[in-house]
C-alpha cells in the first residue's frame, strides 16, 4: 500500500466488500501534488470553503471558512493560504492545527455548475506571515502543504442559488459590524477585543 497517495487498509477492505478497487486505482490517477491552473481558478473564485482538522488524540472537527472571493490563495504548487478572521474566539480548527498539522479541505460549489475538490495536507498558523499585512481583516495567516490533491463526484450537491456575500466578510475600505451575537446578555461580559487588522 505504500504506493498509495490516497488509500489506507480501512479503505482497501471496503473497497474489496464492494469490488470497487479498480474504479478507485483509477481515480486515484487523477490525483495530484501540485495545483492545476483549474484548481487554482476554482479555488481563488470560492467565497466558502470546509476545513477539517483533529486534535492531539485524533478527535476531529469541522468548520466552515468563508470571505470574499480570493480569500484563500494558491501560494506556490503545493502550496495555499488562508487568513484567519475575527470569530468566537475558540480557535477550534487553528488550535488543533497546534498540536496536529494534518487537515482536509472540501472546496464545493453548490450554484452554477457543481464541482467539488478535495486538498489533504499539513498546515501552519502565523502572526508574522507576510501575508498579514496585505490581507484584509487577518489576524493570523493559515498556509497549507497539500499531500494530495483531487476532484471529487459532484453528482449529490443540490442546485442552489448564491446571492450576495456575507456582510462580515472582511474587503477593502469597509469596517464589517459586529456580529449581534457579541451583545447578547449570555456573551457580553466575556467577549474578547476584536485584533486589530490590516484594512486595506
Amino acid at each position: 500500500m505504500a504506493d498509495s497517495i490516497m488509500f489506507h487498509e480501512g479503505n482497501r477492505r471496503l473497497q474489496d466488500q464492494f469490488d470497487s478497487r479498480r474504479i478507485s486505482d483509477r481515480l486515484e490517477q487523477f490525483a495530484r501534488k501540485e495545483f492545476t491552473p483549474d484548481d487554482r481558478a476554482f479555488i481563488e473564485s470560492a467565497p466558502y470553503f470546509f476545513l477539517a482538522t483533529a486534535d492531539a488524540g485524533g478527535r476531529p472537527d469541522c468548520s466552515f471558512k468563508g470571505g470574499m472571493p480570493g480569500f484563500v490563495a494558491v501560494t506556490g504548487p503545493s502550496e495555499l493560504a488562508f487568513p484567519d478572521y475575527d470569530g468566537n474566539g475558540m480557535f477550534k480548527s487553528l488550535g488543533n492545527i497546534l498540536v496536529n498539522a494534518g487537515v482536509g479541505l472540501l472546496f464545493i460549489a453548490m450554484h452554477g455548475k457543481p464541482q467539488r475538490l478535495r486538498v489533504n495536507g499539513t498546515a501552519t498558523v502565523s502572526r508574522q506571515d507576510p501575508l498579514l499585512a496585505r490581507t484584509v481583516g487577518a489576524q493570523l495567516i493559515v498556509r497549507v502543504t497539500a499531500r494530495v490533491i483531487f476532484p471529487n463526484c459532484p453528482r449529490y450537491i443540490p442546485d442552489m442559488q448564491l446571492m450576495d456575500p456575507s456582510i462580515y466578510a472582511p474587503r477593502p475600505g469597509c469596517d464589517p459590524p459586529e456580529p449581534a451575537w457579541k451583545g447578547f446578555d449570555s456573551f457580553k461580559d466575556c467577549v474578547h477585543p476584536r485584533q486589530p487588522t490590516f484594512k486595506g
